[in-house]
């Protein structure tokens, strides 16, 4: 960006994000009677009624999290333990895991598991011990359920298996989130086993998950790491290519680690393929070749490009989804958005995901702090 887009993008997002966004959520999303956050707010700000997932409850610890290191003048430290407490109580299988949704009075409504959850859940701990304070309560949870994937989920070559007994594909996506997680909690201080997870998840990516023809990462395995036979092996999303570049970047920062090649190719196949130059979004889905086969544009697909064009320096890609960032953002209530866009960039009109809020806070945060 030019210095006078990077300020004055700088000034837009601080106001949204502080001014409207954060103090919107906190106030329609968070229930004062169940206790946690709504699904989603429709586009006239009012809670729907949903079944919760346990990634939403994650999530919003983090946007939380995130708010206090900016400044923000709210309770952040109420809203982080509204949703942790929330989560740590209605989610819980006897097994450890965390279900993937209950309804807002905290009934189950989907007692089963998905990684990508544990993933979550595992960077809200984090988000929530180095906001609080460092509790040591918080460190102990963070430690049980890692303790826990990897005596229930821990694949014999590397990474996780989906499920016991063995459910296929297995899942490059969980991963990356879990790998975000690790690295968070390696950050912190916290070595030992976050660090070696980090460290094999990372090296997992550039051997197995890395198509080492084009360069993209891919979706969906087999479960020995191969990319599945058939069409769905062949999936690539631009998001995703977007997401791992800047996951890898700071496996490097942290970790010590060199992915600068895979980084710059990873970025290079969602860039030049995955980007609809007349709408100037980033597509949800290509193929193996990068040819598009879900035109569709989803709002999280635009921050994730938007976060890694800032930290590698792609100024004109930056200014352009933010652009488009911004066209999913402008809706009526201020501080909320939309999801969707058709190819005929047309904007699907329907209430604003809690999901979002976690790539929007993501992508606006090197922006603004």
């Amino acid at each position: 960006m030019t210095d006078s887009n990077l300020s004055a993008g700088r000034d837009w997002a601080r106001s949204w994000l502080l001014d409207a966004a954060l103090p919107l959520w906190w106030e329609a999303a968070a229930d004062r009677t169940w206790g946690g956050w709504a699904e989603r707010l429709d586009q006239q700000g009012k809670p729907t009624d949903d079944p919760r997932r346990a990634r939403v409850q994650a999530r919003m610890v983090f946007v939380y999290a995130q708010a206090k290191r900016l400044g923000w003048r709210g309770p952040a430290d109420d809203a982080i333990r509204h949703g942790l407490d929330y989560l740590l109580s209605r989610y819980r299988r006897s097994d450890g895991l965390f279900r993937k949704a209950v309804l807002p009075d905290g009934t189950p409504a989907d007692d089963g598991y998905d990684l990508y959850d544990q993933a979550f859940a595992l960077l809200a701990l984090n988000a929530a011990y180095r906001a609080l304070g460092q509790p040591a309560e918080i460190r102990a949870e963070a430690d049980a359920l890692l303790g826990r994937l990897d005596t229930l989920l821990a694949h014999p070559f590397a990474g996780f298996e989906e499920a016991r007994p063995r459910a296929l594909p297995l899942r490059s996506n969980p991963h990356m989130h879990m790998l975000e997680a690790l690295l968070a909690w390696t950050e912190r201080g916290v070595g030992g086993a976050y660090e070696a997870r980090a460290r094999q998840i990372a090296e997992l990516a550039r051997t197995r998950f890395i198509d080492p023809a084009t360069g993209a990462i891919g979706e969906y395995f087999d479960g020995d790491w191969h990319f599945m036979p058939g069409d769905k092996g062949g999936v690539r999303e631009p998001g995703h290519q977007f997401e791992w570049a800047y996951l890898l970047g700071e496996a490097d920062r942290l970790l010590g680690t060199s992915s600068s090649t895979h980084i710059q190719r990873l970025y290079a196949f969602g860039a030049q393929h995955g980007v609809d130059p007349a709408r100037g979004v980033a597509v949800f889905e290509m193929d193996a070749e990068g040819r598009i086969i879900d035109p569709d544009a989803r709002l999280w697909s635009q921050t994730e490009r938007l976060r890694t064009a800032l930290t590698l320096g792609h100024d004109k890609d930056a200014d352009e989804a933010l652009a488009a960032i911004r066209r999913f953002l402008d809706v009526p209530v201020r501080g909320l958005w939309l999801d969707r866009m058709k190819p005929d960039g047309h904007i699907v009109d329907e209430p604003a995901p809690g999901s979002s809020f976690y790539h929007i806070v993501s992508a606006l945060l090197p922006l603004i702090g």
